[in-house]
């Protein structure tokens, strides 16, 4: 995981700072925005860590603050929360035109309420998930703890023992938001993230949430014992798998989930379909999804393991069935078993087990660890059971391939 610091322009021009959470050592399978916590700012323990998880799982993610927060411009009181929204929007386009177009919006607390209403106006974001948020931006004011006016225009409000001026225009534009239960745009999947021990924002908002939301594509989960501001390491991680997870669905272009799919695959019959005109390719195996891609370095997205990665995997599978299968039934006292396998092209003559070959040959070394009270005769028959693997003799026989062109329907 990579993490970019950036500047752009927001709603009012001010100058925005965020940090570009990207995936180390690969493309971006897809681009998220975070919006934070009301107050809270890019550098808030939720923004840092779901940001940085879902890079980590391939969604590269811009967490930002808001005009007048932390390291941006502009004052945070004359914003108001229609300039939230807008600076949302601004980080969408500007995350668009650099980078690649977001396709999911993530907000916590208040920034979720803002990442609904910015849905609307944003038709490519497919996903919008929303963690601890309130069903109207109304709702923020019976936790504000505002107290006597500073001078004839500001009040202020005390949020987690810090003290913050509001502007009274601020309030106005909460009390006029939305309160008829707002809810992603049309087409646009929703996922709702909410506390049972949420002491901020009840419970009961993020139902409401769920409630406003398009029944073909909502989902609520219950951040059980997590507090409003996911201050737990552990919680913030669970929120990011919940939100990788559920996105996959509706972020990843996968060709395994277009309408070309096959539904009939035979047992033993593997299929691989498109994601890209590169090299990201899509495979299914009965119920089993998987991704295959090639490096970056010559093209790829890393998105996946190579198709000789996969070759190596299933001949190491296969051999670590095999040894535990043979194991068992002699009794062997195997408590582990692992493959480690590598492909190579070499000159036969740097080559002891290539006999008289010529040229260039292609070497597969298979390393065993097993692991118990075992005996070296035990050992050495492990060795000497691997090579009876299906797969490797499957290899060693050069099977016959046969390729046709399919019926065009």
């Amino acid at each position: 995981m990579t993490s970019q610091k950036v500047e752009f322009a927001g709603s009012t021009q001010a100058k925005l700072a965020g940090v570009l959470e990207l995936p180390e050592h690969r493309r971006a399978q897809a681009y998220a925005v975070f919006a934070h916590c009301f107050t809270c700012g890019k550098n808030s323990l939720a923004a840092v860590r779901i940001s940085r998880a879902l890079a980590e799982r391939g969604i590269a993610t811009l967490r930002f603050d808001f005009t007048g927060l932390g390291d941006s411009e502009g004052e945070l009181g004359n914003a108001g929360f229609a300039a939230n929204v807008a600076d949302l929007v601004a980080a969408v386009h500007w995350l668009d035109a650099t980078h690649g177009q977001p396709t999911l919006l993530v907000g916590h607390s208040l920034g979720g309420t803002a990442a609904l209403l910015a849905a609307h106006q944003l038709t490519k974001v497919k996903a919008v998930c929303t963690i601890g948020a309130p069903s109207t931006a109304n709702h923020v004011l019976q936790h504000l703890m505002v107290n006597r006016p500073v001078g004839d225009t500001t009040l202020t409000a005390t949020i987690g023992g810090r003290t913050f001026p509001i502007w009274p225009s601020f309030i106005e534009e909460l009390r006029r938001a939305d309160e008829g239960g707002v809810s992603a745009g049309p087409g646009q999947a929703q996922l709702v993230l909410h506390s049972s021990q949420d002491a901020v924002v009840a419970p009961e908002e993020g139902w409401r949430l769920f409630d406003a939301a398009d029944p073909r594509t909502r989902s609520f989960v219950n951040l059980e014992g997590a507090d409003h501001l996911l201050s737990q390491a552990a919680d913030a991680a669970y929120a990011a798998d919940l939100i990788a997870a559920w996105g996959a669905r509706y972020l990843f272009d996968s060709a395994a989930r277009k309408d070309d799919a096959p539904v009939d695959l035979r047992d033993g019959e593997v299929w691989i379909g498109e994601h890209d005109h590169v090299f990201w390719r899509a495979m299914r195996a009965g119920a089993h999804h998987l991704d295959a891609d090639e490096p970056l370095g010559v093209g790829g997205g890393a998105r996946g393991p190579t198709p000789y990665d996969l070759l190596l995997m299933a001949l190491g599978a296969c051999t670590s069935m095999t040894l535990r299968r043979y194991a068992l039934r002699k009794g062997y006292a195997l408590s582990d078993v692992q493959v480690r396998l590598e492909h190579e092209r070499i000159h036969a003559q740097d080559c002891a087990e290539c006999g008289d070959r010529e040229g260039k040959v292609e070497r597969i070394t298979r390393v065993l660890q097993v692991h118990g009270p075992l005996s070296q005769e035990q050992r050495a028959d492990l060795v000497r059971i691997a090579d009876r693997c299906p797969v490797h003799r499957t290899l060693e026989n050069q099977p016959l391939i046969v390729t046709r062109l399919a019926h065009d329907d």
